[in-house]
C-alpha cells in the first residue's frame, strides 16, 4: 500500500507517520508538505532515512503537482491544515485558502487518479460548543470561528465528492491533541516555554473547558480508521480527559516551581467556545480505546519540552 499523507511535516501528521512507518514497514509513505511555519522537518530526523518514507515539497492548493504526485497513491491521509484559531481571527482568509479550497483541490486530484481510500481529518469544533453532554457524529455543524468555518466547509466538500463522485471517503472528528513536536502556540507548549524562559503565561479566558487527547492515541485511531473504518462514515477521536484552561495553567505552573503570578491575564478571543466534548462509540466499536491518560501524557509532554529545548528555541527564535 502507498500512503501519501499531508502535513507530514506539521505536529499530528509527524507522529502519525513515525508510529505508521516503524509499524508497517511494507507500507510506503510520502509526506507532502508545504513547510508553511508549522511545519518541521526536523520532527522527523529519526525516520528520515527509513526506505519506506519519502518527502514532498508542496502545495495542496496545486492541482497539477498533486495529479501528478497521486498517481500511484493508494489512500491520503488530509492532515494538513492552518488549525490555531488565534491566527484564523486576524488572517480569516488563509485558513479559507488552506483548509477549504485546498481540500477541494486535494479531492479533485484523488478523484482524478482514482485513489482507493481518502481520509480527511477534521475537528471536533465543528460542531460548535456544547454546555451539557455530548456531539455524535450526526449532529448538525455549527462553528464559531473563522478556523472551524473553514474546517466546516471542507467537510462539506468532503462530502459532496463522497455522494456525487462515490470517492472512498472517511471523516474523522478529533479532541485537541498535545504531545511532542507540538509547536509553541497551543495552550500546554505555550505555557511550557514561556514558563521554561522565565515569562508569563498569557491566559485569555480561565472558563473554557477542552478535553485533551495524546497524540499517538491519535496515531493509534487514525491506524483503526485506515483498517477498519467504513466508507462514508465520520469518526470521533476524543477522551474524557477535560479540564478548564486556568487547570491547565496551573498544572503547569505547578510542575514548574512557579506561582499564579505568572498568570498574564490577556483580552479574551471575539468569541470563544466554552466546552467541546464528543460521543466516542463508533470508534471504540472499531477497537480503538484510549491508551494514554492524561496525567502520564501530560508529565511525558512537559519533560520532552524540557529535554529538547533546541527544537523549540529555534522556532521561537525564527518566527
Amino acid at each position: 500500500m502507498k500512503i501519501l499523507v499531508t502535513g507530514g511535516a506539521g505536529f499530528i501528521g509527524s507522529n502519525f507517520l513515525r508510529y505508521m512507518v516503524n509499524k508497517y514497514p511494507n507500507y510506503e509513505f510520502v509526506n507532502y508538505d508545504k513547510l508553511t511555519y508549522a511545519g518541521n522537518l526536523d520532527n522527523l530526523l529519526d525516520i528520515d532515512s527509513m526506505p519506506n518514507y519519502s518527502f514532498v515539497k508542496g502545495d495542496v492548493c496545486n492541482l497539477d503537482f498533486l495529479t501528478e504526485i497521486l498517481r500511484d497513491v493508494d489512500v491520503v491521509i488530509h492532515f494538513a491544515a492552518e488549525s490555531h484559531v488565534d491566527l484564523s481571527i486576524g488572517n480569516s482568509l488563509a485558513f479559507t485558502k488552506s483548509n477549504t479550497y485546498g481540500t477541494h483541490v486535494l479531492l479533485e486530484a484523488a478523484r482524478v487518479c482514482k485513489v482507493k481510500k481518502f481520509i480527511h481529518f477534521s475537528t471536533d469544533e465543528v460542531y460548535g460548543d456544547i454546555i451539557n453532554g455530548k456531539f455524535s457524529e450526526t449532529d448538525k455543524l455549527d462553528p464559531s470561528n473563522p478556523y472551524s468555518a473553514s474546517k466546516a466547509a471542507a467537510e462539506m466538500i468532503v462530502q459532496a465528492y463522497s455522494k456525487t463522485f462515490k470517492l472512498p471517503i472517511i471523516m474523522t472528528r478529533g479532541n485537541n491533541n498535545y504531545g511532542p513536536y507540538q509547536y509553541p502556540e497551543k495552550i500546554i507548549p505555550r505555557f511550557a516555554t514561556d514558563l521554561m524562559m522565565d515569562r508569563k503565561i498569557p491566559l485569555h479566558n480561565p472558563n473554557p473547558f477542552r478535553t485533551y487527547l495524546h497524540v499517538d492515541d491519535t496515531s493509534r485511531a487514525v491506524d483503526i480508521i485506515l483498517h477498519k473504518g467504513v466508507i462514508g462514515e465520520t469518526y470521533n477521536i476524543g477522551t474524557e480527559d477535560e479540564f478548564r484552561n486556568i487547570e491547565i495553567a496551573k498544572k503547569c505552573l505547578d510542575y514548574f516551581g512557579k506561582d499564579e503570578s505568572y498568570i498574564e491575564h490577556v483580552q479574551d478571543r471575539p468569541f470563544n467556545d466554552l466546552r467541546y466534548s464528543v460521543v466516542l462509540t463508533k470508534l471504540q466499536n472499531l477497537g480503538w480505546k484510549q491508551e494514554i491518560s492524561f496525567e502520564k501524557g501530560f508529565i511525558d509532554t512537559l519533560k520532552w519540552y524540557e529535554e529538547n529545548r533546541a527544537w523549540w528555541e529555534k522556532l521561537i527564535l525564527k518566527n
